[in-house]
């Protein structure tokens, strides 16, 4: 395989087959750049580079500020051929695009332009879509606007989560890198423009749109939760003003329910609760500790004994404009702030 510099950038999980595929190249490696240690904790998916890293000789960077007059300076005395660029949450300035030699590659989870924005395999999942993807390509300004190299569909299937699917993403991406990598250090690799986007770009998701609307058909409940369970902050809901996380769930067989968010009862399987169409079964829940960790989940049926959970009781329902709120549809309620 040709060889080249190479700078890699990345602090998720997608990121280490990446950057396995770069170590076991003939590319030479000259640096990881990562995030600082007191960002890591508010970054969902994060994983640490730096064992990986410091275990094959490469010199690693927390970087809080990519695009600073230091960061790009110490870019251009690395003299990159190429910069490698997997789940990192900030744009790059053109300043700083434009110092490797061939460019700065990066990945995107959709198919582009389908789905540019933030979050696009929770947003797939929790829409009920059954195709995600990954898209390599080059980085410019823009967000996710950049020339095409490769693609890769990715499947969601029924028992999917986020964590699973962003998974099979980050190996989609890697089989692209280690087959382009020859093409991307010679300057030679395949591009072609993105079409026109086919919808506006995907908010951001924030902690409190895992809120929960029972009065939603039993699957797309069970999508939420799992489009939002770890490492994401997950899905939650209230039960006599008391937050409760739901981290796993599956659709209940056909049986009559009751109403939205009343809970029907509970067994070892888990805690049967009415939605607007059926029942869903939730699996494993957690109190919400201090930090709405996923670190304390454990079996739905435990959770209920400890909590004295009774058949009859219902969670809280959410505002019409709190449900589309938390779908992207609309701006967060002032009557919810306080959640």
């Amino acid at each position: 395989m040709t060889g080249g510099r190479v700078i890699f950038v990345g602090a998720v999980h997608e990121a280490v087959p990446a950057l396995g595929v770069l170590i076991d190249s003939e590319a030479e490696v000259a640096e990881v750049v990562t995030m600082p240690a007191e960002r890591a904790g508010s970054t969902s998916g994060f994983v640490n580079l730096e064992p990986l890293a410091r275990a094959r000789g490469i010199a690693v960077r927390r970087c809080a500020d990519i695009n600073s007059a230091e960061s790009v300076q110490r870019v251009r005395e690395l003299r990159p051929d190429l910069m490698v660029v997997t789940g990192w949450t900030r744009l790059l300035s053109a300043e700083l695009l434009g110092v490797p030699a061939h460019g700065v590659v990066g990945f995107h989870a959709s198919l582009l332009p389908h789905y540019r924005g933030r979050a696009p395999v929770n947003w797939a999942i929790l829409r009920g879509e059954a195709v995600a993807g990954n898209t390599m390509m080059y980085l410019d300004p823009g967000t996710d606007t950049g020339d095409i190299i490769d693609q890769q569909p990715v499947p969601i299937t029924a028992d999917d989560t986020c964590a699973t699917v962003y998974a099979k993403v980050g190996e989609a991406g890697a089989s692209m890198l280690g087959h382009h990598l020859p093409a991307l250090l010679a300057g030679t690799a395949p591009r072609r423009p993105q079409g026109p986007a086919d919808g506006p770009p995907l908010p951001k998701r924030t902690p409190g749109m895992g809120i929960t609307d029972w009065n939603r058909p039993a699957r797309a409940v069970h999508d939420w939760i799992r489009a939002l369970t770890w490492p994401y902050p997950g899905a939650f809901t209230f039960l006599a003003g008391r937050k409760v996380m739901l981290w796993a769930s599956t659709v209940a067989p056909a049986d009559p329910g009751g109403a939205a968010g009343e809970v029907l009862g509970w067994d070892a399987d888990g805690v049967r609760v009415g939605t607007a169409d059926g029942v869903i079964l939730l699996t494993s829940m957690s109190d919400a500790d201090a930090d709405g960790a996923a670190g304390s989940s454990g079996p739905a049926a435990a959770w209920a004994e400890r909590n004295a959970v009774r058949p009859g009781e219902r969670f809280e329902p959410v505002s019409r404009e709190t449900a589309a709120w938390a779908l992207g549809l609309g701006p967060r309620p002032a009557e919810d702030l306080a959640r």
